[in-house]
């Protein structure tokens, strides 16, 4: 088991323990699939609709420690290619000392799919796995399907609510001088992130992602001083291997109350 999954696990068996047989969570959460539109590029921008129960939340692709990121397999859709989830601007929950960065209640997930054949319709058959917490958490498996017709036009307005949200890229928000230092540990490596970018609201956090799924990444200590922000990390692998991080495979994500903001690669520091 990770030690990215190890405290959801913990959680999880907290709710399926002796009460389990006392409570249903089968009606936590709703799934569905808005068809959207057809754009002009080809691709079809869909969304989907994740409808909690009050005070539910459900998880961010890089949830923390405390949660377990969603997947999605569309194994069975016909025409179709390839696909991007555009994730909103997710919520800093913090909890018994511990940071999850979540979706509350209701999250729209713009989809954008690429037929194989532009002019076609699409057959969707998903399947979800997320965690959803209160104040147990719960693992949900959920069934979307629809077809996306070609000929549809007209966008969809929920959708372009949550495409708003989407985290401004680097350029767009002016991060400058992204650089990442790399320091041996004993157990991995220490990854201390300098960069230039204006503030991006209150409460600001910091995701530090990388390419390689297996490895366990901490939660940045993040500081700002003017422009500035920094941040230290500790990197692990998962299964104690020796590893290489790419530093061109490093996503930034800082997160703040009046945007979110993407940042892919940086430099030497």
């Amino acid at each position: 088991m990770s030690l990215k999954t190890t405290l959801f696990s913990a959680l999880v068996a907290m709710a399926l323990g002796s009460n389990a047989v006392a409570q249903n969570f089968d009606d936590i959460v709703d799934a569905s699939l808005i068809t959207g539109w057809r754009q002009a590029d080809g691709s079809h921008m869909a969304g989907i609709r994740l409808k909690l129960k009050n005070g539910w939340h459900t998880y961010w692709r890089a949830p923390g420690d405390a949660g377990i990121p969603p997947t999605f397999d569309m194994v069975g859709s016909r025409n179709f290619k390839a696909a991007q989830i555009i994730w909103p601007r997710p919520e800093v929950y913090e909890q018994n000392g511990l940071r999850s960065i979540v979706y509350h209640d209701q999250v729209i997930l713009p989809l954008q799919i690429m037929p194989k054949s532009k002019g076609g319709d699409i057959t969707v058959n998903a399947k979800i796995d997320i965690g959803v917490c209160k104040e147990i958490c719960v693992p949900q498996t959920l069934r979307i399907s629809a077809v996306l017709p070609a000929a549809d036009k007209k966008r969809d307005g929920r959708i372009v609510a949550s495409l708003a949200e989407r985290a401004y890229t680097g350029k767009e928000a002016g991060a400058k001088n992204v650089r990442c230092q790399i320091t041996p540990t004993a157990d991995g490596i220490l990854l201390t992130t300098t960069l230039s970018l204006p503030t991006v609201g209150r409460r600001e956090a910091m995701v530090i992602e990388a390419a390689n799924s297996l490895l366990w990444i901490a939660e940045p200590q993040m500081r700002r001083s003017g422009n500035t922000l920094s941040a230290t990390t500790d990197i692990q692998h998962v299964e104690g291997a020796p590893f290489m991080l790419n530093r061109s495979g490093i996503r930034i994500t800082v997160l703040g109350e009046n945007k979110a903001v993407e940042i892919t690669g940086c430099t030497g520091g």
